[in-house]
């Protein structure tokens, strides 16, 4: 791996997960109460020994370049050419914004060859999966390939989400289908299941920086991996595919695209369940990030009806529950939850503050928010939509300028993101 260079796209706008995208980039968005979701990618990296690693950053990326700059900075060695690097567009050989995963890394591809790797790693940064890659360097070079591509079995019908890559016995590919509406592949592996792309690409540097020239120059190309370079490239180069080892160990594999609201939710409520399926404990696998310094957690009031709790819940540091019921919720740094407030099935973000006799469930409440004593959200979603943004399965999303709130609490430049 230390020929290796990490390029992990972390530009895109993040539409499907508006309104918590509005403000931050899609990796920047909180995960697990302390985390952020690009924290996993970059975990992955670290637990690999991938110790060079580009951040290809684009839209609303302050908040995101502050997590990277506090929380990541200080994990590699500099002394030892180790980086992890924040890179924004610098349009140093386009006038465009990124048009594509590959013109993002074709845009940087002077930055890529100052550093003069053997290996290029293209990763994103927006998925939640646990996963070595040294594993996948090692069969890179056991089979001679010149491109490897991390597959994850899917079953069919998930065929429209997935890139479907067709992979012979040898684990090489013959062929591709970029989100076909339905798809006759199948994995020669389990013939009830279809090999999807985890948008994973492992290029030998002499193979993929002539690619990237070759598309830039095609008027024709939209400028993806996997629907323009990678099907280009099965004639004239040895492409593999590496199926999917989860160092999550569970029965089940765990990859999952939290890309839209409904998604994210769900990712988030199994944190919190009693076995999660994703594990955060795990010692061997450690998920790291930046992590303010804030008072442990506390839990006031032992009255009846009155009763300082929280259940089935991650509560983070800093956090205050006072007099009040926390079920099945991801609270990040910072919440304070008053006295005879009910807060069910939520993600709360850091610096909220929620005020006596709430009542919330299925909701996700953003940073900063003040919300009033007496609120009820999440019980009547055509009023919720009245005030706030309410998925079609009735998850409530609450901000600072969807509700009706008083003046949001105050933050200082410490908290603020």
């Amino acid at each position: 791996m230390k020929d290796t260079l990490g390029v992990l796209l972390a530009g895109g706008a993040g539409e499907r997960l508006f309104p918590l995208t509005r403000d931050r980039a899609k990796p920047a968005v909180t995960f697990g109460g302390n985390y952020r979701i690009i924290d996993i990618t970059l975990s992955n990296c670290i637990n690999s020994d991938l110790r060079k690693v580009y951040i290809l950053t684009q839209y609303k990326a302050l908040s995101l370049n502050r997590h990277i700059r506090e929380g990541w900075g200080t994990i590699v060695a500099s002394e030892l050419a180790e980086f992890i690097e924040i890179l924004p567009p610098m349009k140093r050989v386009s006038e465009n914004w990124y048009m594509g995963t590959a013109d993002a890394v074709y845009q940087n591809i002077y930055s890529i060859g100052s550093e003069q790797p053997k290996y290029v790693l293209i990763l994103s940064g927006d998925h939640i999966y646990k996963m070595n890659y040294g594993l996948m360097m090692k069969q890179h070079l056991d089979a001679g390939a010149d491109v490897t591509l991390a597959t994850i079995l899917i079953d069919p019908s998930e065929s429209p989400r997935f890139g479907v890559v067709d992979v012979d016995r040898d684990a090489r590919v013959v062929g591709f289908e970029e989100k076909p509406k339905s798809t006759q592949l199948r994995s020669p592996f389990n013939p009830n299941m279809c090999s999807g792309s985890m948008g994973v690409y492992l290029f030998n540097t002499d193979v993929l920086l002539p690619a990237l020239l070759k598309d830039a120059e095609d008027p024709e190309s939209s400028h993806d991996f996997g629907h323009d370079i990678l099907p280009k490239l099965l004639d004239e180069y040895r492409v593999y595919a590496f199926n999917f080892i989860d160092e999550n160990k569970k029965e089940a594999l765990y990859w999952r695209d939290v890309g839209t609201l409904d998604a994210y939710y769900e990712a988030n409520m199994d944190v919190v369940s009693v076995s999660p399926v994703f594990n955060l404990y795990d010692k061997a696998w450690p998920i790291r990030t930046h992590q303010r310094q804030y008072p442990p957690a506390k839990f006031v009031f032992s009255e009846p009806g009155r009763t300082g709790m929280a259940v089935d819940s991650v509560v983070s540091a800093g956090c205050i529950v006072s007099g009040a019921t926390v079920r099945r919720s991801v609270m990040s740094p910072d919440v304070r939850v008053n006295s005879y407030a009910e807060v069910e099935s939520c993600i709360i973000f850091s610096h909220v503050n929620i005020g006596r006799h709430c009542r919330i469930r299925r909701a996700i409440v953003d940073r900063d928010v003040h919300i009033p004593e007496g609120s009820v959200i999440g019980y009547d979603a055509e009023e919720d939509r009245r005030n706030y943004f309410v998925t079609d399965s009735g998850i409530t999303v609450v901000t600072r300028d969807y509700s009706l709130f008083e003046s949001p609490v105050a933050v200082d430049y410490f908290t603020s993101e």
